[in-house]
């Protein structure tokens, strides 16, 4: 942190509350007894420390003071250094190829953008984005934004907006790459699209109309700074105040180029002298080598000999200022406070403009006029227009008459006369009886006041007096005026008496102009931007003036001096107004008596402008610059300058801005600070911050180390050949420091370097930490050792990884007392978060251990041996035979089995072996239970139809085996869900059937999700299920039928026999099983015919038996209506009997509403078509033939009429039904049927010969024709 006395501009650079700590001051050694205050609380338990003296405690306060006073006095001596270096450099340039750096993130903009992310996804925002769009936002959200590392890392101070794209453009690289192509669309446009709305939520739409404002000066620091910037940066680096600067920079004349050239050959010659007496008394450094003592007098002499000839190459008529104040461009703009300060005032811009109210109320002592005279005054402004009063007689001289007058003058002159009327008649004007000129001032009585006139000669009035007021308004631009003596080095070059007016210009120019009588325009004016007013001594050798006060600024300096103190007060104030200086001037008598009672004003001003004008800036322009430690004096100036670049509002991660590179690379140059000592010190304080959860890029720190390393081991990185005892053994504790850090940093890379930012630092780590354990500049590090260093940090970070993780998920692995649910519940998150953490290891830390990719998956499997412990623990008191535990299973062996390093590892051979036993039980359990279900539904089966359920299973639980024991309860009977009522939009087979199906599906489904690692027992599983469901389907095939045929035996042979729904049921249920046998039965296409032509042949068996037995049953019907028309042959006795009865066609019409009732009972109850046909088919043929062979019995018998006519009707139907069916036309015009057509069609013939009309229109023909 900067010190407690630095200045108001740099306050502004300070880290607001939430950012993360910055290092922090080493603690000055003070005594126990100074840090106590003397009414703190006394703790009862401990025993109060003995009551110090007054006495005592002064001395501690004034040995405070005198410190303070030391370290602030160290730092102006090194910020002389420093303007030096600033003003005249000659060895350093400014560099240009430094990576730009990133604005920081803090606390206050991680919020506002989560907030952002958070109203996009609640659809609160303007932005249109598709589905995959708000799935990418909402992960990115849930895993990054909200994550503690994130917020640390922002806390850390080196996270910036583009890490958090960068780290949304990777993830949604993986998302868009895994997306199907779309034709006219590719997938960069969708990448750029997705990023251009991820810009638009992250600045927000509030951020996107807010103007563009001035950036601070922190916002620059980046930039190539000119040497006003550079000046302003390190009075904020070292807590110097802008007064103490302006009076630094005059006394140093940094404006002057001969006095910097002549003070830099003043320095080298020093240098010179110095090396010279070193090596005249031998007085060296320590080396590590004797040798080294000669060549280190040889170093001095080359470093100064390249100095010098640096300062000798530089042009001797270098400006170091230039006249004409350049244009500010767009990049440097905002570092001035406004556009008025870029171009000088004139005089024409200071005009003022005042009013002025002149009031005669009387004359006094007018005798030399008759009293009954007229008399009258006249007044008027010099080079203004001019008034009259009202006439009175010179008895009573009294107006009372005011006159207003406006005028550009400061410093008017007024002038009143009194007149009286001439009688004469040749008298061409009246006469002046007096006069009175006055010079009015805005500080002027406003009262009436006596004024003496001025009366002509031979006048008897001689003690004539007018009473008015003169009042001038202040216009509202005048803040203050004056008499004032002022002697100044661009203006006022004499010491002598003006009149001063404070004329404010706009808001933010003041200029202190002087004035002559009569004059609209300033005769000198100065502008006092950039100004410091402070009280001042006397000046000896100016006469005039007694209470002295000063303007000071870079190259100028301006003494005024008024006439009493209050005049002096009054003026600083407003000057100090006018300024805007962060110096508050404070009077002497005051900053005496603040000094008497203890030091006040070293708190505000550490030291006084007062005391600094008298000793303290003489004796630091005047020190000798090599008699100072610099090497000390440079590690102070790196220090502050690190702690400030940390603070600033970049994300620097330890690199310096290109402006303080220059700056300490001039000042190494110009007073021989080693570089060697330059990067310990640098390394150190590096450390010091990342020790302090800072981010430090580590190439930031190979560089420094590598110099270092290659130094003290001869390798001259700067040419320096020496290398000194305290150099090597800084560098040795350096290097074991860092050595620590570096493990450490290994370690815990998930939080040091979370989501693999900054890009690369992991990396750059591990070649760090090779490079440090190399024991010089040459020889390589063993791969094994640096292999197991790396090993030995990663099982550390396992452990440290869980265990953050078990509080992250606020797991209690000896929760004892928590229900078997709630354990299960835990590990199922835990392991969530587990396989996530190892994803991010993956995706983003594993190219950085890509050397090692068997150190990485070996950390993998200790991190999950942790979890084994705990899973076991789980998982041991789960209830026997629940099967809770396999989403378990299936979330680990779905991430496990994908990765190469962990797929069938020690984790995953574990739980293969955890879980093994547990899938044959279920295994076992299930098959006795569908086994069991099979009996008993088959034995209670009604063969009702119901919903199908079969083609729905992917969203449908496996079912709960329960606890079974050994001898199986029965299950009862398989109804379907009333929630599965909308998925289902056909009936099927039976409830057992059905039952039966869904819950062999369901296991081959489970068993196929588990995907069992181990290709083995992974084809058993799979031949047990497959011959599970041979068995079953078989079991299942065997029952139906023997149902089928009971169900046939008892079924009736007459017109009555209508097809059961049973029956249909039961044909359902043997298209179902044909169906599912070739999902359920087949293992691959290379066993095939294992089971599944097994089962096929016996499935077409039991249909060929069954449409048989069903087609049997309905020749049986056909076979007794013919039997019947068998009593009307020719030749019997009943048939001479049946004649005289003339029966109708009742028989027909019943044949044939059967036919059809069962026809339509088949086509609605079927579900197959080709079965439905095969039936009707078979049905048909069997017909015809029976039809035939009864006709062919015949042949020797002419038909009877009635035989004829049911024959034909019977005949002509069914041949129509069954076309209208779906029976094809060669098997609807067989053989049989053309026999049955012409042999009815000539019977047809015979009786129309021989009966007549008795056929009653019914023909073969008419049927043909209609079918035609």
């Amino acid at each position: 942190m900067l010190d407690p006395s630095s200045s108001e501009e740099s306050g502004g650079e300070l880290p607001p509350e939430d950012e993360p700590p910055v290092q922090p001051e080493k603690p000055s050694k003070k005594s126990p007894k100074s840090e106590k205050s003397p009414g703190a609380p006394r703790t009862p338990a401990k025993k109060p420390p003995p009551p110090s003296s007054p006495a005592q405690e002064n001395e501690n306060e004034q040995e405070r003071l005198q410190k303070e006073e030391s370290e602030r006095k160290s730092k102006l001596q090194i910020y002389v250094f420093v303007l030096r270096c600033i003003a005249y450099p000659f060895s350093a340039k400014q560099p240009t190829d430094m990576a730009r750096r990133q604005q920081k993130l803090n606390k206050q903009q991680l919020q506002a953008v989560k907030e952002r992310f958070q109203a996009f996804l609640r659809g609160e925002t303007q932005i249109v984005a598709d589905e995959a769009f708000c799935n990418a936002v909402r992960s990115y959200y849930e895993g990054f934004l909200k994550s503690e590392r994130v917020a640390r890392m922002v806390q850390s101070g080196g996270c910036s907006a583009s890490d958090f794209r960068e780290v949304f453009k990777k993830n949604i690289e993986r998302r868009v790459r895994s997306l199907p192509e779309i034709d006219g669309l590719s997938k960069e446009t969708v990448l750029s699209s997705w990023i251009t709305k991820y810009d638009a939520i992250f600045k927000g739409e509030e951020d996107q109309r807010r103007p563009q404002g001035r950036m601070p000066f922190s916002a620059v620091s980046e930039l190539i700074l000119s040497k006003e910037q550079l000046y302003e940066m390190f009075q904020q680096i070292l807590g110097i105040k802008k007064f103490e600067h302006q009076l630094l920079y005059n006394a140093c004349q940094l404006d002057n180029v001969d006095e910097q050239a002549a003070q830099i050959r003043r320095e080298l010659d020093g240098r010179l002298q110095l090396t010279e007496r070193i090596a005249r008394e031998r007085k060296y450094p320590k080396f590590v080598s004797k040798d080294m003592e000669m060549m280190y007098v040889e170093e001095l002499r080359s470093s100064i000999n390249l100095l010098m000839a640096n300062l000798e190459s530089l042009p001797v008529a270098k400006d170091l200022k230039p006249k004409i104040k350049p244009k500010l461009t767009p990049m440097n703009s905002f570092l001035d406070i406004g556009d008025e300060n870029d171009l000088p005032l004139s005089k024409s811009d200071v005009v003022l403009s005042f009013t002025l109210e002149i009031v005669i109320m009387e004359v006094h002592g007018l005798k030399s006029v008759a009293p009954n005279r007229i008399v009258y005054c006249t007044m008027e402004v010099e080079g203004g227009e001019k008034l009259q009063t009202d006439q009175a007689e010179a008895s009573k001289p009294q107006w009372g008459t005011q006159g207003d007058f406006t005028t550009t003058h400061p410093l008017p002159v007024v002038k009143v006369k009194l007149f009286t009327e001439s009688t004469g008649v040749l008298a061409l004007e009246d006469k002046e009886l007096g006069r009175v000129v006055l010079n009015p001032t805005t500080n002027g009585p406003k009262n009436a006041e006596l004024h003496k006139m001025v009366i002509p000669k031979n006048s008897q009035d001689t003690d004539l007096k007018i009473k008015l007021a003169v009042r001038m308004d202040k216009p509202p631009n005048m803040k203050h005026s004056g008499y004032l003596y002022a002697l100044g080095q661009r203006v006022w070059k004499r010491w002598k008496r003006r009149y001063f007016v404070l004329v404010q210009v706009s808001q933010y120019t003041f200029a202190m102009c002087s004035y002559r009588e009569k004059k609209s325009e300033p005769q000198e004016l100065m502008q006092l931007d950039g100004y410091t007013v402070d009280y001042s001594e006397p000046q000896p050798g100016l006469q005039g003036g007694k209470a002295f006060f000063s303007a000071v600024k870079e190259g100028d300096l301006v003494v005024f001096a008024t006439n009493d103190e209050p005049d002096r007060m009054l003026w600083v104030q407003a000057m100090y107004r006018a300024t805007g200086q962060s110096y508050k001037p404070v009077p002497p008598a005051q900053n005496q008596q603040q000094n008497c009672r203890g030091g006040n004003i070293q708190k505000d001003t550490p030291t006084s402008l007062l005391s600094l004008e008298r000793a303290g800036v003489e004796e630091l322009i005047t020190a000798v610059p090599c008699s100072f430690d610099h090497a000390s004096l440079f590690q102070t100036l790196q220090k502050h300058t690190l702690v400030h670049r940390m603070n600033d509002s970049f994300s620097c991660l330890g690199w310096f801005s290109p402006g303080q590179v220059f700056v300490l690379d001039e000042y190494c140059a110009r007073y021989g600070v080693r570089g060697c000592h330059r990067h310990l010190c640098y390394l150190k304080e590096l450390m010091e911050f990342s020790e302090n959860n800072a981010l430090v890029d580590p190439t930031l720190l190979h560089y420094s180390y590598a110099f270092c390393a290659s130094h003290v081991h001869g390798n001259r990185p700067d040419g320096m050949g020496t290398v000194t005892e305290e150099e090597k053994e800084e560098f040795e504790k350096v290097r074991s420091r860092l050595l620590i850090l570096l493990e450490s940093q290994i370690t815990h890379f998930r939080y040091c370097f979370p989501f693999g930012r900054p890009e690369g630092a992991l990396k750059a780590t591990l070649s760090l930490l090779e490079r440090v354990l190399m024991k010089d500049i040459t020889t390589p590090v063993p791969v094994e050792e640096m292999k197991k260093i790396v090993q030995k940090c990663l099982e550390k970070a396992a452990l440290i990884n869980y265990s953050q993780l078990t509080d992250y998920a606020q797991f209690e692995a000896d929760s004892s007392q928590a229900l078997p649910e709630k354990r299960l519940e835990d590990m199922m998150r835990l392991g969530e978060f587990c396989m996530e953490v190892l994803q991010q290891n993956d995706e983003h830390h594993s190219e950085a251990f890509s050397w090692w990719p068997d150190v990485m998956a070996e950390h993998a499997e200790i991190f999950l041996s942790l979890y084994t412990v705990d899973m076991d623990a789980a998982l041991a008191v789960q209830p026997q035979d629940s099967w809770d535990s396999f989403p378990l299973f299936q979330l680990l062996n779905n991430f496990l089995r994908t990765d190469p390093q962990l797929c069938n590892g020690t984790f995953h051979r574990h739980l293969q072996e955890l879980y093994m036993p547990l899938v044959v039980r279920y295994i076992d359990l299930m098959e006795s239970s569908i086994a069991q279900s099979v009996h008993r539904g088959f034995e209670q089966e009604t063969w009702q139809s119901v919903k199908t359920i079969t083609n729905n299973l992917p969203s449908v639980p496996l079912p709960k085996v329960p606890n079974l024991p050994l001898n199986l309860p029965q299950m009862p009977s398989f109804s379907t869900p009333s929630w599965m009522g909308p998925l289902c939009d056909n009936t099927n087979g039976s409830a057992t059937s059905e039952d039966l199906f869904w819950k062999l599906d369901a296991l081959q489904i489970f068993v196929m999700d588990l995907h069992w690692p181990e290709p083995e027992f992974a084809k058993h599983l799979e031949q047990r299920l497959k011959l599970m469901a041979s068995d079953m389907m078989e079991a299942c095939v065997k029952r139906t039928k023997a149902a089928f045929d009971s169900k046939m035996q008892k079924s009736s042979k007459s017109n009555d026999f209508r097809v059961p729904v049973s029956v249909c049921t039961m044909f359902n249920v043997l298209m179902d099983a044909k169906k599912q046998c070739s999902k359920l039965c087949v293992i691959d296409q290379g066993q095939e015919q294992q089971y599944h032509s097994k089962i096929d042949v016996l499935i077409d068996e039991a249909f060929k038996e069954m449409i048989s037995c069903l087609v049997s049953k309905f020749a049986a019907v056909l076979d007794g209506l013919l039997s019947k028309l068998s009593r009307y042959d020719e030749g019997t006795f009943f048939s001479s009997i049946l004649s005289f009865t003339k029966p109708g066609m009742d028989l027909a019409d019943t044949y044939i509403t059967f036919v059809r009732q069962n026809q339509d009972i088949l086509r609605d109850r079927l579900n197959d078509e080709m079965y439905t046909e095969k039936i009707f088919e078979q049905w048909y043929n069997t017909s015809m033939k029976a039809v035939c062979v009864w006709l062919t019995d015949r042949l020797d018998l002419q038909l009877h009429v009635y035989q004829l006519k049911t024959l034909i009707k019977i005949v002509k139907k069914s041949y129509r039904d069954f076309r209208l069916q779906g029976v094809l036309d060669s098997t609807l015009n067989s053989k049989n049927y053309d026999t049955i057509y012409n042999r009815l069609t000539i019977e047809e013939a015979t009786a129309a010969v021989s009966a007549g009309d008795g056929l009653q229109g019914i023909s073969m023909r008419d049927s043909d024709e209609e079918d035609g």
